[in-house]
């Protein structure tokens, strides 16, 4: 065969196999984007979820913008404890008029919340459990008869709405009492209700932003 017709018919081939090179290498990457997507996607679903502080109610312990990590495993494997910062979703309603959903007493906190969780995310600190005797007393919460004062971490609660609420509740079963840290500026179980152990999303453990205040929570 002449040389001038294989040189083309090599050209040829060599072009082809380039060609399906380059579609596998790109359906690879594909693949690989699309496995990434998925297990970042799972992770999330399953075990961490990012969370973006909206309000000032959690200060001086989170700040608006400041981002955080929650395990979603947490109260999966084990039962959520007072002092544990949690991301929850709030009864309907709480999210926009912070209204009780049963009747309560002159200066007493919200009882009972909703049977509906609202579309949005919360995040609080639980003060209370599951059959604790809850009132308050100066923004601190009455435990069981005992003033709990160790709080280093709030912000005093002033004269503002909600910081004394002397006639006493019991925590439904299963329920829970998140109060923010910023006891004077918290809209929290105090007047919408405790939340079900089964609306509390996970444990906040870890913030990532701003960098300067990275680390645990």
């Amino acid at each position: 065969m002449p040389a001038s017709d294989t040189q083309p018919s090599v050209r040829a081939r060599l072009s082809g196999a380039l060609k399906r090179g380059r579609r596998s290498a790109v359906g690879e990457l594909l693949i690989i984007v699309v496995l990434a997507a998925g297990l970042a996607f799972g992770v999330q679903a399953l075990l961490v979820k990012p969370f973006r502080i909206p309000s000032r109610s959690m200060e001086p312990t989170l700040v608006p913008e400041q981002k955080i990590l929650v395990n979603r495993l947490s109260y999966r494997l084990g039962s959520p404890q007072i002092g544990d910062v949690a991301v929850f979703t709030p009864p309907i309603g709480a999210e926009r008029e912070s209204q009780c959903a049963v009747e309560k007493g002159v200066r007493q906190a919200c009882p009972s919340g909703g049977d509906e969780p609202a579309d949005q995310s919360f995040v609080k600190r639980i003060v209370a459990g599951p059959g604790d005797r809850l009132s308050i007393e100066n923004g601190h919460p009455v435990l069981n008869g005992e003033l709990v004062v160790d709080e280093p971490y709030i912000k005093p609660c002033g004269n503002a709405q909600g910081c004394d609420l002397p006639r006493e509740i019991t925590i439904p079963a299963d329920h829970f009492f998140m109060m923010g840290d910023n006891r004077g500026e918290s809209d929290d179980s105090r007047f919408w209700g405790p939340v079900p152990e089964d609306w509390i999303i996970g444990k906040a453990f870890f913030t990532y932003w701003p960098l300067k205040e990275i680390g645990g929570i």
